[in-house]
Parts: C-alpha cells; structure tokens; sequence
C-alpha cells in the first residue's frame, strides 16, 4: 500500500493533469479532494484531447476506481456534462469507477449570480479574475453552514427547505446591494431533481471507500487542482482560489488521517504561468512572454483566456516545497524552452531594497518585488522526442540541476510535450 498527493508548486496550470494520467498506471485508486469545476485537467491521449473540470484524470483508465472527495465543491450540470461527454467519445463512466463524496457541497445557481454580481461590482484593478462559476459562494455558505450538501439531494423534503431558506436570503442581497435580478425556487427545486435522479447511482461515503482501499493493499493517488500560490491561506491573497490546494488539504478533503500520507509530488512548469488578476513578480510584457505563450499554448483550460507567461520563480517554487513537504517534482513542458538564447530564474525578491527569500504576506510589498535572477544558457534543440535524461543538451540539464538545487528536492520525472510518451522517469514516486 502507498499513497501519493500531487499538487502544483505555482498558480495552476502546472500540467498535473497529464502527470496524474500516467502515474494511475500504479494505483489503483485516484481521488480529487479539492477545488471544482474552476480548475480544468487537459490530457492528450492517442492524439485524442480531453479536459476535465470535476471528474479526476484517471478516469481514461478502465480499470481505476475515481473518488470526488467531500472537499470538492459540485456544479451537477458539469459533473453530468462530462459524463455524456465521455460516454459520446466511446467511453461511457459508470457508478463501479466513479463515486461522488456525500459530504460534498452543491453549487447552486445562486452562487453563480452572487459570483458574477460581485465581480461586476469591484472596480478596476480589484477584480479577482474569478471565473464566475460559484465557487466562492458555494464555500461561502460552506463555512457559515448554510451549505447544501450532495446527500441532500437524496431528501428532497430537507432539500427544499434548505433550498427555499437560502434564496430568500440569496435574493435580497442579489436585488438590493448588487442590482441583480432575484432567482425563483421553484425552477431550482425541479432542476435540481432531475439532477437528483442522474447522480443517485454515484454517491457514496468516499471516506470509507479509501480506507477500504489503504486496508486491501492498494495505492491511492491524491489529486490537487490549481497551485500553491492560490492556497486560500497561503497563497497571494486575496487573488486566491476558494480552498486550500497544498498537500495538507488531502486530508481533510478525501476524509483520511495525515499519516496514511506516504509521498507527496510537487508540479512544476518549467517556466511560470498565471491566469486572471494578481501580482506576478517574474511576468514578461515582452517578445519572450509572447514566445512562451504561443509555443506553450497558454490559455487556461478552463476560461479559455491567455496566460500570462514569465521566468520560473524559485522563491514561489521554495515555499511550494516547504509548505506542501515535497519529496520530488515533476517538471513539465521543459520543451518550450528551446530555442531561447537565455533563461534566468528568479532566486530572491527584491523589496525596497531588502532581499527576500520567501513571498510576504502583505500584498503591498508582494506588487512592489523586483525579481534577483540567476541567467543560465539556453539551448536549441527539439526535446520532445527525447525519452532519457543523457539525451538532454547540456544546458537543459543544467537548467534542471539549477531547479533541483534551488528547490532543495529532486526531480522525479520531466515532461518534454503533451502527450503520454513524452516523458522522462528519472523515479517512480510510488517507490
């Protein structure tokens, strides 16, 4: 029996989908414990593209058994949507490979309003970058215990009363302080049986279904969405996701104790992406950004909007490692890369004058940081048919060994393009 957590060391987008992919060749069990259908997983397989927003990315292997954990926040009309498309793509999910966690919350239409509502509301330059699909809300109503869970589907009575208590609430905020119009309950009372009667086959106590797991000897992969700094606690704040996204959240989003946590491997692209509002202290305005972002094909898998692209950050990269106990990395599309004269990496921040070694907590000090970087060689050979480490140029591997070292944590595997084959195993992280 082992377990793995795979998270992001940045701001998402890092390529776990892909990585999560191919190590469900090992487990036999793969779990998403946090986030919702903001975050988006694109696989390439057989030539064949897939994204997924809520189902995890072991899904494409038959033979796995995929667990939606009680920290993932549920749109039903994606989970259903994703199903359908699956299943019209010749690979149809049925309740013996998919379960859903009771405990999970619901995101109602009404979230969606409030998200959208408020974004509207803030003035330029305060806008989070949210991607108006209720996360925020549906954890909102989480934490003050408004929240409607999945199983509250399965009592239609208890439903609507919950159902009827909210939007009444729901509705004087929407008409009153954000101009909004106001929901009817009615409609959202039928929708949702519908909804009802499609995920009925698909819940279950994923809590339990684990620990049978970990008892029968099988490995259990742990599957992060976005990245570190987008942890609600320990990430830019306040241009944040909802949840926490580091490693510690699989504990508390799948319902299993910390020490049957065995490994824990961090994502991290080669360079830094961001997607939406927030500060980013290695960002490139320039014709390098503008490389980065056409060879990587950087638009987020889930708004569809360009990424904004820099250097690899190794203070971002360092808290990642400390903060979610990394025993290896994965680094992914080192391929894009190529054909640059030069890399730099930033080792320290520079902040009015004071070197820094971590990201501050004041969003002041974090916008006004002046990256110190480290400048290697580049290198322009094509790297994604190159299947060792030796076959690398000598400059990617020491681009990679500047990683290692910065990071303090090896690198376990190395991605040099989109698609299964592409990959370097330098170590088996379930091993």
């Amino acid at each position: 029996m082992s377990t793995l957590v795979v998270v992001g060391t940045q701001w998402g987008d890092e390529g776990k989908g892909k990585i999560v992919d191919l190590l469900t060749e090992y487990a036999e069990v793969i779990v998403r414990f946090q986030g919702g259908n903001n975050a988006g997983h694109t696989l390439v397989v057989d030539g064949e593209q897939f994204i997924f927003h809520l189902i995890p990315s072991g899904i494409l292997n038959d033979d796995k058994l995929c667990l939606i954990g009680n920290g993932v926040v549920i749109d039903p009309s994606i989970f259903i949507q994703e199903l359908e498309g699956l299943a019209s793509r010749g690979r149809p999910v049925t309740a013996d490979r998919l379960r859903l966690s009771l405990n999970a919350h619901l995101i109602m239409p009404y979230h969606k309003a409030l998200d959208l509502a408020r974004e509207a509301a803030k003035a330029e330059g305060k806008k989070l970058g949210t991607t108006g699909r209720g996360i925020g809300p549906c954890y909102d109503d989480k934490i003050i215990r408004n929240g409607i869970k999945v199983a509250d589907l399965l009592d239609s009575s208890l439903f609507r009363e919950k159902l009827e208590d909210n939007v009444k609430e729901k509705n004087f905020y929407l008409t009153k302080l954000l101009n909004a119009d106001p929901l009817d309950p009615e409609n959202i009372y039928a929708e949702f049986q519908d909804y009802a009667e499609r995920l009925a086959p698909f819940i279950d106590n994923v809590s339990i279904l684990i620990d049978d797991a970990l008892h029968s000897g099988k490995n259990v992969l742990f599957e992060g969405a976005q990245g570190t700094q987008l942890d609600i606690d320990h990430g830019t704040y306040p241009f944040v996701t909802s949840s926490n996204t580091v490693a510690g959240a699989a504990c508390c989003g799948a319902g299993i104790g910390p020490s049957k946590i065995n490994r824990v491997l961090g994502i991290c692209k080669a360079y830094t992406t961001r997607v939406g509002g927030g500060p980013f202290p290695t960002e490139l305005e320039d014709e390098v950004g503008d490389y980065l972002q056409e060879k990587g094909a950087e638009f987020g898998a889930t708004t569809g909007r360009r990424r904004r692209c820099g250097w690899l950050d190794g203070v971002v990269l360092r808290d990642a490692v400390r903060i979610n106990g990394l025993d290896g990395l994965a680094i992914t599309k080192l391929d894009v890369l190529s054909g640059l004269d030069q890399i730099n990496i930033c080792a320290e921040y520079d902040i009015s004058g004071t070197r820094h070694t971590c990201m501050p907590g004041n969003i002041r000090e974090v916008e006004s940081i002046k990256p110190i970087y480290r400048t290697l060689s580049g290198w322009n050979e094509d790297l994604s048919r190159m299947r060792s480490f030796d076959d690398l140029p000598e400059e990617a591997r020491d681009y990679l060994k500047t990683i290692e070292d910065m990071a303090g944590t090896p690198i376990m595997l190395i991605s040099v393009g989109p698609n299964r084959e592409q990959t370097i195993f330098l170590k088996n992280p379930f091993e």
